[in-house]
Protein backbone atom coordinates (compact mmCIF):
# COMPACT_ATOMS: atom_id res chain seq x y z
CA UNK A 1 0.00 0.00 0.00
CA UNK A 2 1.38 3.65 -0.77
CA UNK A 3 0.25 5.47 1.70
CA UNK A 4 1.83 8.88 0.16
CA UNK A 5 0.93 8.19 -3.38
CA UNK A 6 -2.86 7.91 -2.32
CA UNK A 7 -2.85 10.90 -0.70
CA UNK A 8 -1.37 13.27 -3.38
CA UNK A 9 -3.69 11.21 -5.98
CA UNK A 10 -6.81 12.09 -3.57
CA UNK A 11 -6.74 15.78 -4.97
CA UNK A 12 -7.86 14.59 -8.07
CA UNK A 13 -9.81 11.52 -7.68
CA UNK A 14 -12.15 10.80 -4.31
CA UNK A 15 -12.22 7.51 -4.03
CA UNK A 16 -14.91 7.14 -1.00
CA UNK A 17 -17.14 10.30 -1.32
CA UNK A 18 -19.21 8.97 1.48
CA UNK A 19 -15.86 8.16 3.93
CA UNK A 20 -15.21 12.36 2.91
CA UNK A 21 -19.05 13.51 3.62
CA UNK A 22 -18.63 11.44 7.14
CA UNK A 23 -15.08 13.59 8.00
CA UNK A 24 -16.31 16.60 6.59
CA UNK A 25 -19.24 16.92 8.65
CA UNK A 26 -17.40 15.78 12.00
CA UNK A 27 -15.00 18.55 11.26
CA UNK A 28 -17.68 20.92 10.57
CA UNK A 29 -19.50 20.12 13.64
CA UNK A 30 -16.64 20.73 15.74
CA UNK A 31 -15.91 24.14 14.69
CA UNK A 32 -13.84 24.06 11.40
CA UNK A 33 -16.39 24.35 9.01
CA UNK A 34 -14.99 28.20 7.89
CA UNK A 35 -11.43 25.95 7.18
CA UNK A 36 -13.65 23.92 4.90
CA UNK A 37 -13.41 25.28 1.32
CA UNK A 38 -15.30 25.01 -2.21
CA UNK A 39 -12.94 22.83 -3.83
CA UNK A 40 -13.45 20.28 -0.85
CA UNK A 41 -17.43 20.14 -0.72
CA UNK A 42 -17.69 20.58 -4.58
CA UNK A 43 -16.76 16.65 -4.66
CA UNK A 44 -19.70 15.48 -2.46
CA UNK A 45 -22.17 15.35 -4.90
CA UNK A 46 -25.94 17.95 -3.29
CA UNK A 47 -24.00 18.90 -0.26
CA UNK A 48 -24.49 21.76 2.01
CA UNK A 49 -21.95 21.83 4.93
CA UNK A 50 -23.94 22.99 8.46
CA UNK A 51 -22.78 25.77 10.50
CA UNK A 52 -20.75 25.18 13.85
CA UNK A 53 -22.58 27.28 16.68
CA UNK A 54 -18.90 28.83 17.57
CA UNK A 55 -16.56 29.20 15.31
CA UNK A 56 -12.64 28.75 16.10
CA UNK A 57 -11.63 31.76 14.68
CA UNK A 58 -14.20 33.56 17.25
CA UNK A 59 -13.04 31.52 20.44
CA UNK A 60 -9.48 32.49 19.47
CA UNK A 61 -9.96 35.87 18.82
CA UNK A 62 -8.95 36.51 22.46
CA UNK A 63 -7.06 33.85 23.39
CA UNK A 64 -2.83 33.91 23.90
CA UNK A 65 -0.74 31.58 22.41
CA UNK A 66 -0.83 28.66 24.97
CA UNK A 67 -5.14 29.29 24.69
CA UNK A 68 -4.52 29.26 21.13
CA UNK A 69 -2.68 25.70 20.77
CA UNK A 70 -5.04 24.36 23.61
CA UNK A 71 -8.47 25.26 21.80
CA UNK A 72 -6.79 23.94 18.21
CA UNK A 73 -6.13 20.78 20.27
CA UNK A 74 -9.12 20.38 22.01
CA UNK A 75 -10.81 20.60 19.18
CA UNK A 76 -9.21 18.41 16.72
CA UNK A 77 -9.19 15.63 19.46
CA UNK A 78 -12.75 15.68 19.94
CA UNK A 79 -12.84 15.27 16.25
CA UNK A 80 -10.29 12.15 15.71
CA UNK A 81 -12.24 10.25 18.53
CA UNK A 82 -15.23 10.70 16.40
CA UNK A 83 -13.78 9.48 13.27
CA UNK A 84 -11.92 6.24 14.69
CA UNK A 85 -8.68 4.56 14.49
CA UNK A 86 -6.86 5.90 11.69
CA UNK A 87 -7.41 9.76 13.46
CA UNK A 88 -6.59 8.40 16.85
CA UNK A 89 -3.36 7.12 15.30
CA UNK A 90 -2.80 10.13 13.88
CA UNK A 91 -3.43 12.04 16.90
CA UNK A 92 -1.63 9.89 18.81
CA UNK A 93 1.86 10.38 16.56
CA UNK A 94 1.09 14.60 16.46
CA UNK A 95 1.59 13.85 20.70
CA UNK A 96 4.90 12.96 19.83
CA UNK A 97 6.05 15.86 18.18
CA UNK A 98 7.61 17.97 20.82
CA UNK A 99 9.60 19.74 18.44
CA UNK A 100 6.97 21.05 16.41
CA UNK A 101 3.88 21.80 18.17
CA UNK A 102 3.31 23.29 21.61
CA UNK A 103 2.87 21.59 25.17
CA UNK A 104 -0.70 22.45 25.28
CA UNK A 105 -1.70 21.07 22.28
CA UNK A 106 0.85 18.30 22.89
CA UNK A 107 -1.38 17.71 25.93
CA UNK A 108 -4.85 17.43 24.02
CA UNK A 109 -3.16 14.74 21.55
CA UNK A 110 -1.94 12.59 24.57
CA UNK A 111 -5.05 11.97 25.97
CA UNK A 112 -5.92 9.97 22.54
CA UNK A 113 -3.96 7.42 23.53
CA UNK A 114 -6.45 5.23 25.38
CA UNK A 115 -9.21 6.02 23.04
CA UNK A 116 -8.95 2.92 21.12
CA UNK A 117 -11.48 0.52 21.80
CA UNK A 118 -11.00 -3.29 22.18
CA UNK A 119 -11.84 -5.48 19.26
CA UNK A 120 -13.59 -8.92 20.46
CA UNK A 121 -11.58 -12.46 19.81
CA UNK A 122 -14.61 -13.55 17.73
CA UNK A 123 -14.03 -10.65 15.24
CA UNK A 124 -10.45 -11.29 14.44
CA UNK A 125 -10.70 -15.14 14.35
CA UNK A 126 -11.37 -15.33 10.89
CA UNK A 127 -8.04 -13.12 9.99
CA UNK A 128 -5.70 -15.72 12.68
CA UNK A 129 -7.14 -18.70 11.06
CA UNK A 130 -6.74 -17.02 7.81
CA UNK A 131 -3.28 -16.23 8.49
CA UNK A 132 -2.29 -19.84 10.28
CA UNK A 133 -3.94 -21.71 7.24
CA UNK A 134 -5.22 -23.54 10.09
CA UNK A 135 -8.22 -23.68 12.85
CA UNK A 136 -6.81 -22.06 15.87
CA UNK A 137 -7.40 -24.81 18.21
CA UNK A 138 -4.78 -26.75 15.54
CA UNK A 139 -1.94 -24.36 16.83
CA UNK A 140 -3.12 -22.88 20.20
CA UNK A 141 -4.19 -24.86 23.47
CA UNK A 142 -6.10 -21.90 25.07
CA UNK A 143 -6.63 -18.15 23.63
CA UNK A 144 -7.93 -15.52 26.10
CA UNK A 145 -10.96 -14.09 24.89
CA UNK A 146 -10.35 -11.07 26.68
CA UNK A 147 -7.58 -8.33 24.65
CA UNK A 148 -4.66 -7.09 26.96
CA UNK A 149 -3.65 -4.32 24.59
CA UNK A 150 -5.57 -2.56 21.95
CA UNK A 151 -3.80 -0.02 19.63
CA UNK A 152 -4.80 1.82 16.39
CA UNK A 153 -3.20 -1.15 14.40
CA UNK A 154 -3.56 -4.04 16.29
CA UNK A 155 -5.38 -6.21 19.17
CA UNK A 156 -2.99 -8.61 21.93
CA UNK A 157 -4.66 -11.53 23.36
CA UNK A 158 -2.58 -14.20 25.48
CA UNK A 159 -2.33 -17.86 24.18
CA UNK A 160 -0.91 -20.46 24.52
CA UNK A 161 0.66 -23.47 22.27
CA UNK A 162 -0.07 -27.03 21.91
CA UNK A 163 3.44 -27.61 23.49
CA UNK A 164 2.15 -25.41 26.21
CA UNK A 165 4.23 -22.53 25.39
CA UNK A 166 3.16 -19.15 26.45
CA UNK A 167 2.94 -16.60 24.00
CA UNK A 168 0.94 -13.52 22.63
CA UNK A 169 -0.79 -13.53 19.57
CA UNK A 170 -0.81 -9.70 18.04
CA UNK A 171 -3.24 -8.99 15.24
CA UNK A 172 -4.13 -6.58 12.65
CA UNK A 173 -7.26 -5.03 13.88
CA UNK A 174 -10.32 -6.25 10.79
CA UNK A 175 -10.08 -3.92 7.89
CA UNK A 176 -7.78 -1.20 8.81
CA UNK A 177 -5.53 -1.59 6.09
CA UNK A 178 -8.35 -0.22 3.69
CA UNK A 179 -9.35 2.82 6.19
CA UNK A 180 -6.51 4.14 6.89
CA UNK A 181 -5.50 4.44 3.36
CA UNK A 182 -8.86 5.73 2.90
CA UNK A 183 -8.96 7.96 5.71
CA UNK A 184 -5.23 8.79 5.11
CA UNK A 185 -5.48 10.07 1.66
CA UNK A 186 -8.59 12.25 2.90
CA UNK A 187 -6.81 13.58 5.98
CA UNK A 188 -3.71 14.99 3.35
CA UNK A 189 -6.60 16.08 1.07
CA UNK A 190 -7.91 18.50 4.12
CA UNK A 191 -5.31 19.22 5.12
CA UNK A 192 -3.77 20.69 2.20
CA UNK A 193 -6.68 22.97 1.82
CA UNK A 194 -7.19 24.11 5.12
CA UNK A 195 -3.60 25.48 5.21
CA UNK A 196 -4.45 27.20 2.38
CA UNK A 197 -6.79 29.43 3.80
CA UNK A 198 -5.26 29.52 7.23
CA UNK A 199 -1.68 30.92 8.63
CA UNK A 200 -2.96 29.36 11.61
CA UNK A 201 -3.26 25.92 10.90
CA UNK A 202 -0.46 26.17 8.54
CA UNK A 203 1.94 27.41 11.17
CA UNK A 204 0.50 24.15 13.30
CA UNK A 205 2.56 22.05 10.84
CA UNK A 206 0.28 19.45 10.58
CA UNK A 207 1.43 18.52 7.20
CA UNK A 208 4.86 18.60 8.20
CA UNK A 209 4.23 15.13 10.12
CA UNK A 210 1.63 13.95 7.63
CA UNK A 211 4.46 12.11 5.66
CA UNK A 212 5.89 10.72 9.04
CA UNK A 213 2.43 9.55 9.55
CA UNK A 214 2.77 7.26 6.43
CA UNK A 215 6.32 5.94 7.01
CA UNK A 216 5.02 5.26 10.28
CA UNK A 217 1.80 3.34 9.52
CA UNK A 218 3.30 1.52 6.35
CA UNK A 219 5.97 -0.28 8.85
CA UNK A 220 3.54 -0.86 12.05
CA UNK A 221 0.90 -2.29 9.55
CA UNK A 222 3.31 -5.16 8.22
CA UNK A 223 3.76 -7.29 11.42
CA UNK A 224 6.66 -8.98 8.98
CA UNK A 225 8.54 -6.24 9.93
CA UNK A 226 8.46 -6.02 13.16
CA UNK A 227 9.37 -9.79 13.57
CA UNK A 228 12.64 -8.88 11.46
CA UNK A 229 12.86 -5.71 14.06
CA UNK A 230 12.83 -7.49 16.96
CA UNK A 231 15.29 -10.67 15.76
CA UNK A 232 18.40 -7.72 14.42
CA UNK A 233 17.82 -5.79 17.54
CA UNK A 234 18.49 -9.53 19.06
CA UNK A 235 21.46 -10.09 17.26
CA UNK A 236 23.10 -6.35 17.80
CA UNK A 237 22.31 -6.79 21.52
CA UNK A 238 24.25 -10.30 22.10
CA UNK A 239 27.56 -8.66 20.47
CA UNK A 240 27.37 -5.58 22.76
CA UNK A 241 25.70 -7.26 26.18
CA UNK A 242 28.35 -8.67 28.06
CA UNK A 243 26.39 -9.13 31.63
CA UNK A 244 22.88 -10.50 29.50
CA UNK A 245 21.34 -7.82 30.84
CA UNK A 246 18.77 -7.60 27.79
CA UNK A 247 15.94 -10.02 27.58
CA UNK A 248 14.35 -10.17 23.97
CA UNK A 249 11.60 -12.42 23.06
CA UNK A 250 11.54 -15.48 20.85
CA UNK A 251 9.11 -14.37 17.56
CA UNK A 252 7.37 -17.86 16.46
CA UNK A 253 7.95 -16.96 13.08
CA UNK A 254 6.02 -20.27 11.56
CA UNK A 255 2.86 -18.74 12.93
CA UNK A 256 3.65 -15.19 11.79
CA UNK A 257 2.65 -12.98 9.35
CA UNK A 258 1.90 -9.87 7.66
CA UNK A 259 -1.41 -10.19 9.34
CA UNK A 260 -0.68 -11.65 12.67
CA UNK A 261 2.77 -11.92 14.94
CA UNK A 262 3.08 -14.76 17.14
CA UNK A 263 5.65 -13.92 20.01
CA UNK A 264 6.94 -15.27 23.68
CA UNK A 265 5.47 -13.72 26.46
CA UNK A 266 7.37 -12.09 29.04
CA UNK A 267 6.48 -13.02 32.83
CA UNK A 268 7.50 -10.19 34.63
CA UNK A 269 7.07 -6.73 36.01
CA UNK A 270 6.58 -3.42 33.83
CA UNK A 271 8.06 -0.49 34.61
CA UNK A 272 5.01 1.29 34.28
CA UNK A 273 4.18 -0.64 37.64
CA UNK A 274 6.31 1.74 40.00
CA UNK A 275 5.29 0.27 43.16
CA UNK A 276 6.43 -2.87 42.18
CA UNK A 277 9.36 -1.80 41.22
CA UNK A 278 10.58 0.40 43.39
CA UNK A 279 10.76 -2.42 45.61
CA UNK A 280 13.46 -3.95 43.47
CA UNK A 281 15.37 -0.43 43.51
CA UNK A 282 18.16 -1.33 45.20
CA UNK A 283 18.81 -3.92 42.29
CA UNK A 284 18.13 -2.19 39.33
CA UNK A 285 20.30 1.13 39.67
CA UNK A 286 23.35 -0.40 38.41
CA UNK A 287 21.08 -2.66 35.89
CA UNK A 288 19.93 0.96 34.47
CA UNK A 289 22.74 2.33 34.33
CA UNK A 290 24.51 -0.28 32.21
CA UNK A 291 21.40 -0.64 30.38
CA UNK A 292 21.14 2.87 29.29
CA UNK A 293 24.95 2.38 28.34
CA UNK A 294 24.64 -0.75 26.43
CA UNK A 295 21.95 1.51 24.49
CA UNK A 296 24.27 4.02 23.60
CA UNK A 297 26.71 1.66 22.51
CA UNK A 298 24.00 -0.64 20.10
CA UNK A 299 23.11 3.08 18.78
CA UNK A 300 26.32 4.64 18.11
CA UNK A 301 28.17 1.22 17.02
CA UNK A 302 24.84 -0.24 14.87
CA UNK A 303 22.66 2.49 14.21
CA UNK A 304 19.49 0.73 15.18
CA UNK A 305 18.24 1.06 18.78
CA UNK A 306 14.24 0.67 20.09
CA UNK A 307 12.93 3.60 19.67
CA UNK A 308 9.63 3.53 21.72
CA UNK A 309 11.12 2.73 25.31
CA UNK A 310 8.65 3.78 27.63
CA UNK A 311 7.89 2.13 30.83
CA UNK A 312 4.99 -0.11 29.70
CA UNK A 313 7.63 -1.78 27.15
CA UNK A 314 10.14 -2.31 29.55
CA UNK A 315 10.08 -5.85 32.59
CA UNK A 316 11.56 -6.98 35.35
CA UNK A 317 11.77 -10.42 34.86
CA UNK A 318 10.71 -12.85 37.72
CA UNK A 319 10.59 -16.27 36.08
CA UNK A 320 12.69 -18.98 36.82
CA UNK A 321 14.46 -19.35 33.72
CA UNK A 322 14.91 -15.25 33.15
CA UNK A 323 14.99 -14.38 36.73
CA UNK A 324 16.41 -10.49 37.32
CA UNK A 325 16.87 -9.70 33.24
CA UNK A 326 15.38 -6.53 31.65
CA UNK A 327 12.50 -7.54 28.94
CA UNK A 328 11.41 -5.21 25.75
CA UNK A 329 8.98 -5.70 23.83
CA UNK A 330 6.59 -3.73 21.21
CA UNK A 331 9.25 -3.49 18.42
CA UNK A 332 6.77 -1.90 16.06
CA UNK A 333 8.85 1.73 16.37
CA UNK A 334 12.78 1.64 15.31
CA UNK A 335 14.86 3.79 15.31
CA UNK A 336 18.16 4.20 12.90
CA UNK A 337 21.04 6.48 11.72
CA UNK A 338 23.27 5.78 9.11
CA UNK A 339 27.04 5.95 9.61
CA UNK A 340 27.51 9.25 8.51
CA UNK A 341 24.36 10.42 10.40
CA UNK A 342 26.63 8.55 13.65
CA UNK A 343 29.29 10.20 13.32
CA UNK A 344 27.60 13.56 13.39
CA UNK A 345 25.77 12.46 16.22
CA UNK A 346 28.84 11.29 18.04
CA UNK A 347 30.72 14.82 16.97
CA UNK A 348 27.70 16.49 18.52
CA UNK A 349 28.16 14.45 21.87
CA UNK A 350 31.71 14.91 22.25
CA UNK A 351 31.69 18.86 21.23
CA UNK A 352 28.94 19.34 23.94
CA UNK A 353 30.53 17.20 26.70
CA UNK A 354 34.02 19.57 25.73
CA UNK A 355 31.72 22.92 26.09
CA UNK A 356 32.92 23.73 21.98
CA UNK A 357 29.64 25.04 21.16
CA UNK A 358 30.67 26.59 18.12
CA UNK A 359 31.63 23.39 17.34
CA UNK A 360 28.61 21.64 17.51
CA UNK A 361 26.38 24.26 16.20
CA UNK A 362 28.39 23.44 12.66
CA UNK A 363 27.91 19.54 12.93
CA UNK A 364 24.23 19.77 13.65
CA UNK A 365 23.50 22.13 10.80
CA UNK A 366 24.83 19.36 8.80
CA UNK A 367 22.14 17.31 9.36
CA UNK A 368 19.54 19.80 10.61
CA UNK A 369 16.90 21.01 8.11
CA UNK A 370 16.54 25.11 7.62
CA UNK A 371 15.84 26.88 4.52
CA UNK A 372 17.72 30.19 5.33
CA UNK A 373 21.30 30.06 6.46
CA UNK A 374 20.59 31.39 10.47
CA UNK A 375 22.61 33.72 12.30
CA UNK A 376 25.69 31.35 13.09
CA UNK A 377 27.02 34.20 15.77
CA UNK A 378 23.22 34.17 17.27
CA UNK A 379 22.27 30.87 16.90
CA UNK A 380 25.95 29.46 18.92
CA UNK A 381 24.96 32.45 21.47
CA UNK A 382 21.90 30.66 21.85
CA UNK A 383 23.11 27.41 22.30
CA UNK A 384 25.57 28.41 24.67
CA UNK A 385 23.60 30.08 26.82
CA UNK A 386 20.14 27.64 26.50
CA UNK A 387 22.43 24.15 27.05
CA UNK A 388 25.13 24.80 29.18
CA UNK A 389 23.19 24.82 32.51
CA UNK A 390 22.35 21.43 31.79
CA UNK A 391 25.75 19.91 31.32
CA UNK A 392 26.41 18.10 34.09
CA UNK A 393 23.60 17.39 35.42
CA UNK A 394 22.09 14.12 36.74
CA UNK A 395 18.45 12.72 35.99
CA UNK A 396 17.20 14.19 39.26
CA UNK A 397 18.58 17.25 38.82
CA UNK A 398 17.56 18.30 35.38
CA UNK A 399 13.86 19.15 34.36
CA UNK A 400 13.74 17.89 31.00
CA UNK A 401 10.67 19.89 30.21
CA UNK A 402 12.49 22.95 30.85
CA UNK A 403 15.42 21.08 28.69
CA UNK A 404 13.37 20.24 26.01
CA UNK A 405 11.83 23.84 26.06
CA UNK A 406 14.88 25.52 25.47
CA UNK A 407 15.99 23.73 22.65
CA UNK A 408 13.08 23.62 20.82
CA UNK A 409 12.75 27.54 21.02
CA UNK A 410 16.34 28.26 19.85
CA UNK A 411 15.51 25.83 16.92
CA UNK A 412 12.11 27.87 16.51
CA UNK A 413 13.73 31.36 16.71
CA UNK A 414 16.31 30.35 14.14
CA UNK A 415 13.73 28.40 12.25
CA UNK A 416 15.39 25.61 12.18
CA UNK A 417 13.81 21.50 12.38
CA UNK A 418 15.25 18.37 13.63
CA UNK A 419 15.03 15.48 10.60
CA UNK A 420 12.71 12.58 11.59
CA UNK A 421 15.39 10.00 12.30
CA UNK A 422 17.40 12.76 14.66
CA UNK A 423 14.19 13.67 16.68
CA UNK A 424 13.70 9.86 17.34
CA UNK A 425 17.26 9.83 18.91
CA UNK A 426 16.31 12.77 21.39
CA UNK A 427 13.08 11.66 22.17
CA UNK A 428 14.51 7.83 22.61
CA UNK A 429 17.20 8.93 25.42
CA UNK A 430 14.64 11.52 27.06
CA UNK A 431 11.95 8.91 27.48
CA UNK A 432 14.94 6.05 28.75
CA UNK A 433 15.39 9.13 31.28
CA UNK A 434 11.87 9.44 32.22
CA UNK A 435 11.65 5.55 33.18
CA UNK A 436 14.66 5.97 35.23
CA UNK A 437 13.15 9.20 36.81
CA UNK A 438 9.86 8.18 37.34
CA UNK A 439 11.45 5.29 39.61
CA UNK A 440 13.64 8.10 41.60
CA UNK A 441 16.74 6.09 39.75
CA UNK A 442 19.38 9.06 39.31
CA UNK A 443 21.04 8.13 35.79
CA UNK A 444 23.78 10.70 34.49
CA UNK A 445 23.56 10.54 31.35
CA UNK A 446 26.18 12.90 30.25
CA UNK A 447 28.47 11.12 32.63
CA UNK A 448 27.66 7.75 31.10
CA UNK A 449 28.13 9.20 27.49
CA UNK A 450 31.42 11.25 28.78
CA UNK A 451 32.93 8.05 30.10
CA UNK A 452 32.35 6.12 26.73
CA UNK A 453 32.86 8.44 24.46
CA UNK A 454 36.82 8.02 23.90
CA UNK A 455 35.68 4.25 23.72
CA UNK A 456 33.15 4.86 21.13
CA UNK A 457 34.73 7.53 19.02
CA UNK A 458 37.79 4.92 18.45
CA UNK A 459 36.09 2.65 17.67
CA UNK A 460 34.05 4.05 15.01
CA UNK A 461 36.70 5.80 13.47
CA UNK A 462 39.27 3.27 13.61
CA UNK A 463 42.24 2.29 11.33
CA UNK A 464 40.21 -0.76 9.80
CA UNK A 465 37.46 1.58 9.32
CA UNK A 466 39.15 4.38 7.86
CA UNK A 467 40.92 1.86 5.34
CA UNK A 468 37.67 0.41 4.61
CA UNK A 469 36.24 3.93 3.48
CA UNK A 470 39.81 4.80 1.32
CA UNK A 471 39.14 1.12 -0.53
CA UNK A 472 35.87 2.53 -1.55
CA UNK A 473 36.83 6.30 -2.14
CA UNK A 474 39.78 4.66 -4.41
CA UNK A 475 37.10 2.36 -6.08
CA UNK A 476 35.17 5.09 -7.36
CA UNK A 477 38.02 7.45 -8.41
CA UNK A 478 39.35 4.20 -10.50
CA UNK A 479 35.95 3.55 -12.06
CA UNK A 480 36.03 7.51 -13.05
CA UNK A 481 38.91 7.22 -14.20
CA UNK A 482 38.02 3.98 -16.61
CA UNK A 483 34.72 5.57 -17.73
CA UNK A 484 36.08 9.13 -18.44
CA UNK A 485 38.44 8.47 -21.39
CA UNK A 486 35.77 6.56 -23.07
CA UNK A 487 33.11 9.39 -22.71
CA UNK A 488 35.44 11.83 -23.90
CA UNK A 489 35.91 9.60 -26.92
CA UNK A 490 32.57 9.28 -27.44
CA UNK A 491 31.54 13.17 -27.09
CA UNK A 492 34.83 13.78 -29.65
CA UNK A 493 33.11 11.41 -32.17
CA UNK A 494 29.86 12.26 -31.71
CA UNK A 495 31.18 16.33 -32.16
CA UNK A 496 33.03 15.74 -35.23
CA UNK A 497 30.10 13.77 -36.71
CA UNK A 498 27.56 16.25 -36.02
CA UNK A 499 29.35 19.02 -37.02
CA UNK A 500 28.94 21.42 -34.36
CA UNK A 501 30.40 24.74 -34.33
CA UNK A 502 30.27 27.37 -31.79
CA UNK A 503 29.09 30.75 -32.22
CA UNK A 504 29.44 33.86 -30.31
CA UNK A 505 27.49 36.91 -30.69
CA UNK A 506 28.15 40.40 -29.56
CA UNK A 507 25.12 42.29 -27.82
CA UNK A 508 25.62 45.50 -26.47
CA UNK A 509 29.63 45.61 -25.52
CA UNK A 510 30.80 46.68 -29.12
CA UNK A 511 32.56 49.66 -26.98
CA UNK A 512 33.99 48.07 -24.39
CA UNK A 513 35.17 44.97 -26.91
CA UNK A 514 36.81 47.27 -29.06
CA UNK A 515 38.67 49.09 -26.50
CA UNK A 516 40.12 45.63 -25.40
CA UNK A 517 40.86 44.85 -29.13
CA UNK A 518 43.02 48.24 -29.24
CA UNK A 519 44.64 47.91 -26.08
CA UNK A 520 45.99 44.12 -27.24
CA UNK A 521 47.01 45.44 -31.10
CA UNK A 522 49.03 48.56 -28.84
CA UNK A 523 50.66 45.74 -26.44
CA UNK A 524 51.60 43.75 -29.71
CA UNK A 525 53.11 46.50 -31.31
CA UNK A 526 54.95 47.51 -28.27
CA UNK A 527 56.33 44.31 -27.80
CA UNK A 528 57.80 43.72 -31.61
CA UNK A 529 59.26 47.55 -30.93
CA UNK A 530 61.11 46.80 -27.87
CA UNK A 531 62.68 43.84 -29.65
CA UNK A 532 63.57 45.60 -32.30
CA UNK A 533 65.22 48.31 -30.13
CA UNK A 534 67.49 46.25 -28.31
CA UNK A 535 68.22 44.36 -31.52
CA UNK A 536 69.73 47.67 -32.54
CA UNK A 537 71.59 48.11 -29.13
CA UNK A 538 72.90 44.43 -29.18
CA UNK A 539 74.06 45.09 -32.84
CA UNK A 540 76.50 47.65 -31.94
CA UNK A 541 77.32 46.46 -28.31
CA UNK A 542 80.84 44.62 -29.63
CA UNK A 543 82.05 47.95 -31.25
CA UNK A 544 83.66 51.04 -29.89
CA UNK A 545 80.89 53.81 -30.46
CA UNK A 546 82.49 57.75 -30.27
CA UNK A 547 80.36 59.42 -32.96
CA UNK A 548 77.28 59.09 -34.85
CA UNK A 549 79.12 57.49 -37.79
CA UNK A 550 79.99 54.77 -35.64
CA UNK A 551 76.67 53.42 -35.16
CA UNK A 552 76.35 50.70 -37.74
CA UNK A 553 73.52 50.78 -40.46
CA UNK A 554 71.88 47.84 -39.09
CA UNK A 555 70.99 49.21 -35.53
CA UNK A 556 69.63 51.72 -36.94
CA UNK A 557 66.94 50.20 -39.35
CA UNK A 558 66.40 48.11 -36.49
CA UNK A 559 65.88 51.54 -34.22
CA UNK A 560 63.45 52.73 -37.42
CA UNK A 561 61.20 49.54 -37.12
CA UNK A 562 61.07 50.32 -33.78
CA UNK A 563 60.00 53.95 -34.00
CA UNK A 564 57.22 52.37 -36.94
CA UNK A 565 55.89 49.73 -35.00
CA UNK A 566 55.40 51.96 -31.44
CA UNK A 567 53.65 54.66 -34.09
CA UNK A 568 51.45 51.90 -35.60
CA UNK A 569 50.22 51.03 -31.61
CA UNK A 570 49.68 54.30 -31.01
CA UNK A 571 47.44 54.64 -33.85
CA UNK A 572 45.92 51.38 -32.96
CA UNK A 573 44.46 52.91 -29.51
CA UNK A 574 43.30 56.25 -31.55
CA UNK A 575 40.94 53.99 -33.34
Amino acid sequence: MDLIRAGLGISKTIRNVGRLQEIVLVFGRHGFDEFITNRVTGKIPNFVLPKSKKRISEELANKSEKDWNQVLGFRLRKCFEDLGPAFIKFGQLLSTREDIFHPSFIEEMQMLRDKVKPVPLADVLPAIERSLGKKIDQIFKFVDPEAIGTASIGVVYRAVLLDGTKVVIKVRRPGIEKEIETDFSILMFLAQQAERVSTELRYLGVSRVINDFAFTLQRELNFNIEALNCERLKKNLEKHDEKKLYYIPKVFKEFSSEDMLVIEELSGIPFSNSELILEKKEELIPKMEYGVQLFLKTFLKDGFFHADLHGGNFFYLTDETHDGRIGLIDFGLMGSLSKNGRHHFIAIVYALLSYNYENLVYEFLDVAEYDNIPDMDGLIRDVRDGLSPFVGLSVQQTNFSDLLTVVLNTLKKHQIFLPREWYIIFRALITIDGVGKSLGIDLNIFGILEGDIDEIVQSTFNKEELIEEAAWAARDITSSLRILPRHIRWFLRDFAKKGYAVEIKNTGYEKELGALTGALIFLSFTLLAGIFLFSGIFIMVPKEIHIWADIPTMSWIAWSCSLLLFASGISSLKK
